[in-house]
């Protein structure tokens, strides 16, 4: 088990509600920032148990941040665990609350889940994020679940709309840059780590990509002529296969 598995299943703590293949995933992309002064907002605080699983696992220098719509999550502050109630679906209070924190190093997006906050969230938050930081939306399977606003392929879900992102880190590739052109979201991605139910976007400055030749070429280049003929066989080859 790594720590956070540790501090779940042995430990005396409020209730945490998580999906347990999680935890490697977690322990994958967090373990980097454990020691440092990192901060940190999950927007879901239910019972406060994950807060304090978080300020346990990142260490003294840690700052925790919690965002929920029940009001009695506020009680649940402590020292290094500040908690603000509000609705992650409302571009205003986003803004708002983007303005009372210092910085955004990791978010974890495990509030409401369904598609407009997600991707309302998405939206006004991960420009805050720190540009080496991680921005991490969970339990995506509501992108399939018609209560949540999802549905297999459903225009408008998490799940489609993070496809784009696919897409737009490789835009300085594209040869149609009125259909797809290098964006702030292209300069400031890193990659792109999808898991069951579970999206990490790790933030890095990325300039436009450049390839190199170094060392002593060895083999001759190849003919035109030759590779026409190369694929005149195969496509004959081919149709033989399709015969038989």
């Amino acid at each position: 088990m790594n720590d956070l598995e540790r501090y779940f299943y042995t430990q005396k703590h409020r209730l945490i509600h998580k999906w347990t293949h999680y935890f490697p995933i977690y322990d994958r992309h967090f373990s980097p920032y454990r020691g440092t002064e990192v901060h940190l907002l999950e927007i879901g605080v239910e019972h406060g148990g994950s807060l304090q699983m978080w300020k346990h696992y990142f260490g003294p220098l840690a700052q925790i941040y919690g965002l929920d719509i029940n009001p009695d999550c506020k009680r649940l502050e402590e020292e290094r665990i500040r908690v603000f109630i509000g609705d992650q679906g409302d571009p205003d209070f986003l803004r708002a609350l983007a303005a009372q924190l210092p910085r955004i190093d990791i978010l974890i997006d495990d509030g409401g889940h369904t598609m407009t906050q997600q991707r309302t969230t998405f939206e006004l938050l991960f420009p805050h994020v720190s540009e080496n930081g991680l921005y991490v939306c969970e339990d995506l399977c509501t992108s399939y679940w018609d209560e949540y606003g999802g549905g297999y392929q459903k225009k408008g879900t998490f799940i489609e709309h993070s496809k784009n992102f696919i897409d737009s880190i490789n835009a300085w590739h594209s040869r149609q840059p009125r259909k797809l052109g290098v964006s702030e979201f292209t300069r400031s991605t890193y990659a792109l780590h999808y898991y069951g139910g579970i999206l990490v976007i790790e933030k890095k400055p990325i300039q436009e990509p450049k390839h190199l030749k170094i060392g002593t070429p060895t083999v001759s280049p190849i003919q035109a002529k030759r590779t026409t003929g190369v694929r005149r066989l195969g496509t004959r080859a081919l149709r033989a296969l399709r015969t038989r």
